[in-house]
């Protein structure tokens, strides 16, 4: 006998609700086979069988909340497995005939399982954007044969073996989540021509998901009961379209729209003959989501100041030589910003905090993020522990990621947990730009452009290479005074470097 756990769901996650069972007690199921679908705030996720065997008891119902480790069900092993199966009836043996399964028979090669690996911490689903290769074709072990796009970064699935793509399971948009199969390799090379025949297989699940109305959770289903809405009207980023809890708070709380805008038809404007449309990239809408987000929760506001960059200038053109010898990569301007930084935030530990509910969380870590702008758009990987590396070390370290940025191999860890990010608009050219926070941090610097402009210097005029600074912040937890005062101990260490480096 073994229990049917809630998995770990992700970063900050503690329970669940418990959505709809795929299987009754009594049914014969398979390792791997999805059993019960449960909800939290953010994503549906799907619990798998971890043997083969009978589903037993279920002891939590649908609707039941439940936190992480709770027992949902048992599955009852051994021979005793096999009866419940024996005794289906003709519809679950018709069933059975008819899965895609039956191609590799066919071909008489054994076949594994092309499963959705990890996809990081606190990502629960993602869209299948890419098959590299189509069934027939070989394959070798770790070759990378598809692609599919998270919130925030694409992964690539490899092969678990060598030999030929048998059949796919799903299709290309597909919303799939880590553990589940999407298709399978054939060990036979004469697997090449039967599962050819079955590759249209996940687009015959598309009339079936069209016909009636989607599955509602009870979740959904209270949400909807209370806000007197329709919960088929509730746009879904659930698996198949369907409508989470965080979906049914999202839509029951937006701001209703006047009258005759919500007569207004909702489908897509039509486009002219000189414009194009494209779908924006999963990352691209969690952008756009997140940036959103930030101005609809937090009390955003941002204050100015500038810095006289001489003095750090002045340093790197004494020293640059001397430091690319000594540790092989150039002395910039970030890592100076990155220690100026981490020195106020230990003066001002509000900007390095976040709100959780009514609580305020303090960081006693300094882990930066800094801002990268790629093809596919903004991402913030993160230096961690910035205050125990030197100059030469977070040089490095923002190359590093800079790099893996570029190349798209940037991972869901490198860019989680930051405490305070700090963005460069400077190097496209501006001048003076108010940056968005990046939740749920409580603040955000944003470095521009040096200029060389006139300032009183000691009663004199003269030219200085200056620039702009901008601090936006969180206003429910940063006071003023306090993002004032991060603000001028950044200018005051970044003014007079060799104090700060010295820590006086």
């Amino acid at each position: 006998m073994t229990d049917i756990t809630v998995p770990t769901l992700g970063e900050s996650i503690t329970e669940a609700t418990v959505g709809q069972w795929l299987k009754a007690e009594g049914d014969a199921v398979k390792k791997d086979d999805v059993l019960v679908e449960l909800e939290t705030d953010k994503v549906s996720v799907e619990v798998s069988a971890t043997e083969d065997g009978v589903l037993g008891a279920i002891t939590a119902q649908p609707g039941d909340t439940v936190e992480i480790g709770a027992v949902l069900g048992r599955i009852d092993g051994g021979a005793g497995g096999a009866k419940p199966a024996e005794a289906a009836p003709a519809k679950q043996e018709a069933k059975e005939e008819s899965k895609p399964a039956a191609a590799p028979a066919a071909s008489g090669g054994e076949t594994t399982d092309i499963v959705v690996p990890v996809m990081g911490e606190s990502v629960a689903e993602g869209t299948l954007s890419t098959f590299l290769k189509k069934p027939g074709e070989a394959v070798k072990k770790d070759e990378t044969i598809a692609e599919i796009e998270t919130d925030k970064v694409a992964l690539e699935v490899p092969a678990p073996a060598d030999g030929v793509i048998a059949e796919w399971t799903v299709a290309e948009g597909t919303s799939v989540t880590p553990g589940s199969v999407i298709g399978r390799v054939s060990a036979s090379a004469g697997a090449a021509a039967a599962p050819a025949a079955s590759a249209p297989a996940p687009k015959a699940a598309a009339p079936e998901a069209a016909s009636g109305d989607r599955p509602v959770a009870p979740s959904v289903r209270r949400i909807s009961a209370e806000a007197g809405v329709d919960p088929q009207n509730i746009p879904g980023t659930g698996r198949d379209g369907r409508a989470t809890k965080a979906d049914a708070m999202a839509y029951v709380n937006a701001p209703k729209a006047p009258a005759a805008a919500a007569a207004a038809p909702s489908a897509p404007r039509e486009t002219g003959p000189r414009e194009e449309r494209v779908r924006m990239t999963r990352l691209r809408q969690t952008i756009a989501r997140r940036l959103k987000e930030a101005q609809d929760t937090a009390a955003m506001l941002t204050t100015f100041n500038d810095v006289d960059m001489g003095a750090i200038m002045d340093l790197r053109k004494k020293h640059q030589e001397a430091f690319v010898a000594k540790h092989g990569i150039k002395l910039g301007f970030m890592s100076f910003f990155v220690k100026a930084c981490v020195n106020a935030l230990k003066e001002v530990p509000a900007v390095n905090a976040e709100i959780d509910g009514q609580d305020i969380i303090y960081k006693n870590y300094y882990d930066i993020g800094v801002a990268v702008g790629t093809e596919k758009g903004l991402v913030v990987p993160v230096v961690r522990d910035s205050d125990d590396m030197s100059l030469a070390g977070i040089e490095k370290a923002i190359a590093n990621l800079g790099k893996k940025a570029r190349d798209g191999e940037l991972t869901i860890g490198d860019m989680q947990g930051g405490t305070f990010t700090i963005s460069n608009g400077g190097i496209y050219g501006s001048l003076m730009s108010t940056p968005i926070l990046n939740p749920p941090q409580s603040g955000v610097l944003g470095m521009h452009r040096i200029e060389q402009r006139p300032v009183v210097v000691n009663g004199e005029i003269k030219i200085r290479p200056m620039m702009y600074l901008a601090l936006s912040y969180d206003h429910r937890i940063v006071d003023g005074k306090e993002a004032v005062t991060f603000l001028v101990r950044v200018k005051e260490a970044l003014e007079d470097p060799e104090r700060m480096l010295l820590e006086v």
